[in-house]
C-alpha cells in the first residue's frame, strides 16, 4: 500500500536535537497562584544538549515571605528588599524564553504562577508548549525510582546538580533528569516534540508495547489499515496526521471496541494522500473493498433503497429498490429501508400526499390520515387531479427550493416544542434532517453529473480531478500527478448511483461547498445552487 519514498523532514517532525528548550524553576510564598507571589526565577536555555543561557533573578514579593518558606528555600524578606518587583523581572524573563519548549518539574506549577502574573501585568498567557519531566518519569522510569520528585530523579541519574529549593540550581538539576529521560525515550521511538509531547498522555495499556508500529509512519494525510496475524484488514482509518493519529490509539484509550482492536493488531499499513478529500475518499472505497470487522460501515447493503412517487393518477411516495428513468422525484440511495421510511416520514409530517394504497372509488369513505387532516385521500373518489396536484407539486418542487417544505418541519417542531411535547418534536427534528441531507445529496450528484470533468484546488494545495462524480485523480500543488484509477470506470450514463457512489459524491460535494476551493477547469456547466438546503438553527 505505502508508496516507496524518502521522507522528508516534516514526515519526520522537529527534531528533538533542534529543539530549544526553556527549563524553568520557580520560587514562590505558597502554593496558590491566585494568594502567592514569586519570589525567585531561575531558568536555563538549552539546545541540542548545549547550554545556551541562564537566567536568574530574585523577586520583591510586595508580601512577607511566610516563615516555613524562609526555612525551605533560605530565601528571606530582607534578601528579596532590593530585588525587582514582577513587573520588572517577568518581561526579561518572556524576552529570555521566546518561543522555546518550556520545561519543569510539575510543570503546570511554574505556568500558574507565570500566567496570572502575565494577565495581571496586561500580557497573554504563554503560548510555548511545555514538557513535564514528572510526567516523562512516570512513563519512563516507573520501577526504577521510589517516587518521582526532583531529588530522587536527579540523584537516580546521578546529576552533578543537586537541587535545594533554589531556583536556578533546581532548574539546572532539571536539565539534567530532562536529558537522562530523553535518552530513554529515544529506546522507545521518540525522536521528534511531537512524540515527546504526547508521551505522557499514555496510560500503560496492554497493547502499549505496539505503538512501534507507528514508528515509521509520516506526518501527513492518508489513510492506515491495521492487519492481524493472518494479514486481513480489520479497520481501516483515515488522518490528518498519520503518524499521531496511529500513535493516540496507545494513550490511553480504555474503550472496549479500541481494547479488542488493539489485542488483534498485527501490523500497519498507509497510505499517503494529497489532502484530506482524498485521504477521506480512499477511506469509503478500502472499506467497501475489504470489509473490515472493526469498521462500523463495514457490511454491504443488502440492496439500495430510493424514495420515489409512483406512476398513478393520484401519485403517492414509495420505498423501492427499482427506479424508472422518467420518475420526476428520487431521493437516494440509502442503506437501509428504515433510512428510507424516515425521509417518508419528513414528507408526510411536510406535505399532504396521500398515505393510503386503495385506488379511486373503491372507498365509501375518506382513510384516517385524511380524516384527522393531515393528507389528501382519492380513494372515496371525490377529489379530482386538479385538487391533488398541489400536493405532488410540493415533493417534487423540494429537489429544487427545499425551503418551504422544510421550513413546514421546522415549524411543526417548534410548536411541539411550545406544547411540552417533546418526544414528539424530536422526532420530527430526525425527520427534518434526514430529509435535509437526503435533499442536499440529491443536489449535489446532479451537479456533479452535470459537470462532467472538473478540476479543483483547496486552500491548502489539494488538486483534484472530478470525473462523474467520482474522484480520478489526487495530488499537491506543484507536484507531479499522480492517477487514481477510480474502482469501476466512469459511467456517464445517468443512471441511479450505487451507496458506496453516492457517498464518494457527497464527500466531494461537501468538500466543494464548505470549504474554501477554486475552480480550475470544468468540462461541461457546473454551478451551485442558488438557494442551499436550510439547517435548523441551533434552537432546535
Amino acid at each position: 500500500m505505502a508508496p516507496t519514498m524518502q521522507r522528508s523532514f516534516d514526515d519526520l517532525g522537529a527534531p528533538l536535537v533542534d529543539v530549544t528548550f526553556c527549563v524553568v524553576d520557580l520560587e514562590t510564598t505558597g502554593g496558590s497562584a491566585q494568594t502567592s507571589e514569586i519570589t525567585e526565577i531561575g531558568a536555563v536555555k538549552v539546545r541540542g544538549g548545549v547550554e545556551q543561557g541562564r537566567f536568574q533573578t530574585l523577586v520583591n514579593p510586595g508580601v512577607p515571605i511566610p516563615p516555613f518558606i524562609t526555612v525551605l528555600t533560605g530565601i528571606t524578606h530582607a534578601m528579596v528588599l532590593e530585588a525587582p518587583k514582577i513587573d520588572e523581572a517577568l518581561p526579561s524573563f518572556l524576552e529570555f524564553c521566546g518561543d522555546a519548549v518550556v520545561v519543569g518539574h510539575n510543570v503546570r506549577f511554574d505556568l500558574s504562577f507565570l500566567n496570572t502574573a502575565a494577565q495581571r501585568l496586561g500580557y497573554p498567557r504563554l503560548g510555548n508548549r511545555w514538557v513535564d519531566t514528572a510526567a516523562l518519569a512516570r512513563r519512563l522510569v516507573r520501577r526504577e525510582v521510589r517516587n518521582f520528585k526532583l531529588a530522587t530523579l536527579a540523584a537516580h541519574f546521578r546529576s552533578p546538580v543537586s537541587p535545594n529549593h533554589r531556583a536556578l540550581e533546581d532548574a539546572l538539576a532539571t536539565m539534567h533528569v530532562l536529558h537522562a529521560l530523553l535518552e530513554r525515550a529515544g529506546s522507545v521511538g521518540v525522536a521528534a516534540l511531537e512524540d515527546l509531547l504526547q508521551l505522557p498522555r499514555a496510560r500503560g495499556t496492554p497493547s502499549y508495547g505496539k505503538i512501534h508500529l507507528a514508528r515509521n509512519l509520516p506526518r501527513r494525510p492518508g489513510v492506515y489499515l491495521f492487519r492481524d496475524r493472518r494479514g486481513d484488514v480489520i479497520y481501516v482509518g483515515k488522518a490528518k496526521n498519520l503518524r499521531s493519529r496511529v500513535q493516540a490509539y496507545f494513550y490511553g484509550d480504555r474503550r472496549r471496541s479500541i481494547q479488542d482492536l488493539l489485542r488483534e493488531l498485527d501490523s500497519v499499513e498507509h497510505r499517503v494522500c494529497a489532502g484530506e478529500l482524498e485521504a477521506a475518499i480512499t477511506e469509503v472505497r478500502l472499506i467497501d473493498a475489504y470489509r473490515p470487522r472493526h469498521n462500523r460501515r463495514s457490511r454491504p447493503p443488502r440492496a439500495n433503497h430510493f424514495v420515489t412517487l409512483t406512476r398513478e393518477r393520484f401519485p403517492r411516495l414509495s420505498v423501492t429498490r427499482t427506479l424508472h428513468a422518467d420518475s420526476p422525484f428520487v431521493l437516494g440511495p440509502f442503506r437501509s429501508k428504515r433510512a428510507a421510511d424516515l425521509v417518508v416520514a419528513a414528507l408526510w409530517d411536510a406535505t399532504s400526499i396521500r398515505r393510503c394504497t386503495g385506488r379511486p372509488g373503491t372507498r365509501t369513505g375518506p382513510c384516517a390520515p385524511a380524516q384527522l387532516g393531515v393528507a389528501l385521500c382519492p380513494c372515496d373518489g371525490g377529489l379530482s387531479e386538479d385538487e391533488y396536484a398541489p400536493a405532488v407539486d410540493a415533493i417534487v418542487g423540494s429537489l429544487t427550493d427545499p425551503e418551504p417544505v422544510l421550513s413546514r418541519l421546522e415549524q411543526k417542531m417548534v410548536s411541539l416544542a411550545t406544547d411540552q411535547r417533546f418526544e414528539e418534536a424530536a422526532w420530527v427534528r430526525d425527520r427534518y434532517r434526514a430529509l435535509a441531507r437526503a435533499l442536499d445529496r440529491r443536489r449535489g450528484w446532479e451537479a456533479l453529473q452535470e459537470a462532467g470533468r472538473l478540476v479543483l484546488e483547496s486552500i491548502d494545495g489539494e488538486r483534484v480531478v472530478i470525473d462523474g462524480g467520482r474522484l480520478v485523480a489526487a495530488w499537491r500543488s506543484g507536484e507531479p500527478t499522480p492517477l487514481l484509477p477510480p474502482p469501476a470506470p466512469v459511467d456517464h450514463t445517468p443512471t441511479p448511483p450505487t451507496v458506496s457512489m453516492a457517498e464518494e459524491a457527497d464527500l466531494i460535494w461537501r468538500w466543494i461547498t464548505t470549504g474554501h476551493v477554486r475552480l480550475l477547469d470544468v468540462s461541461s456547466a457546473f454551478a451551485l445552487p442558488r438557494r442551499p438546503v436550510p439547517r435548523l438553527a441551533a434552537a432546535g
